[in-house]
């Protein structure tokens, strides 16, 4: 049995990052002033945070019904099935959009919703199709990354307020006095969710925040820092290639003998959170899997 595994840009896979590791990237709709971008087809990372700071009017979307349907087909000519995995259903509409369609394909085609963005999305592509080489069955492949979904953990230090502000997800108010008292709030997406996490005067202190946190998960978790790393740790950013070297650096101080995936936050998270962002990660290491 052949299973192709697709995933979308939401996991922060370039177009030669998925073909590198032989996994079909879908480019994500975003809508700006109107007219919809494909990412990574007709819409670069620069031309969105320049669009952005131009205070373009911008939408996260998601696929059609018909683009979907149609790369299933066209790669079920070539695979006997397929493992689709779209970012969390909590986060956006697309997986639930895609289970619906996925009723038609006979189980040909197995949606998972394992809760995951960004580099965490994208590991469990790669773990899917590290399973899929290994003989796993798309089914199987979808409950061990389904039956994991909670064990995987961001933090997000947001630089500005601006673009929550904007997209209504603060009051102008709280933006203003946390400009005021340069507060860095720090947010957290685990099983799926978007919370507050914690408040921090500047840089400096949401990052500890932040290191301080995968610190604890990991040994709560992943069986701590001691021996074979049993977690993933990666780092993403908003358009902060400087800080989010110098974070990595710390990070590999930190975990001792871990590696250290960084990325850029796909687009459909810079929407809302804007430019200058930084993003410390945890995710479990599933039996088979490759690194980052």
């Amino acid at each position: 049995m052949r299973t192709a595994i697709i995933t979308d840009t939401n996991s922060g896979m370039t177009a030669r990052d998925a073909k590198d590791h032989d996994i079909i990237l879908m480019p994500m709709p975003i809508i700006i002033d109107g007219r919809e971008y494909m990412e990574g087809v007709n819409l670069t990372p620069d031309q969105f945070y320049v669009m952005q700071a131009s205070d373009a009017e911008i939408q996260t979307s998601q696929p059609s019904a018909g683009d979907v349907i149609d790369l299933w087909e066209n790669t079920l000519k070539e695979y006997d099935s397929i493992v689709h995995i779209p970012m969390s259903s909590s986060l956006s509409g697309s997986c639930q959009s895609a289970m619906l369609y996925a009723r038609d394909f006979d189980g040909r085609v197995q949606v998972v919703d394992n809760q995951r963005i960004s580099v965490t999305q994208r590991q469990s592509a790669l773990d899917a199709k590290a399973l899929a080489d290994s003989g796993a069955e798309a089914a199987e492949i979808k409950a061990v990354l389904e039956d994991t979904k909670a064990h995987s953990h961001i933090y997000i230090m947001v630089d500005t307020l601006k673009y929550l502000k904007k997209g209504g997800r603060i009051t102008p108010a709280a933006a203003m006095i946390a400009g005021v008292l340069n507060l860095k709030p720090v947010l957290q997406i685990q099983g799926g969710k978007l919370d507050a996490f914690a408040k921090c005067r500047g840089i400096r202190s949401a990052k500890k925040i932040m290191k301080n946190a995968v610190m604890d998960d990991v040994e709560r978790e992943f069986g701590g820092i001691g021996g074979s790393p049993g977690a993933w740790i990666g780092l993403a950013h908003t358009r902060n290639f400087e800080a989010a070297e110098e974070f990595r650096g710390e990070a590999l101080e930190l975990f001792p003998g871990f590696d250290v995936h960084v990325d850029e936050l796909p687009i459909s998270i810079a929407v809302h959170i804007g430019p200058g962002a930084l993003a410390l990660t945890c995710t479990e290491v599933l039996a088979g899997g490759c690194q980052y």
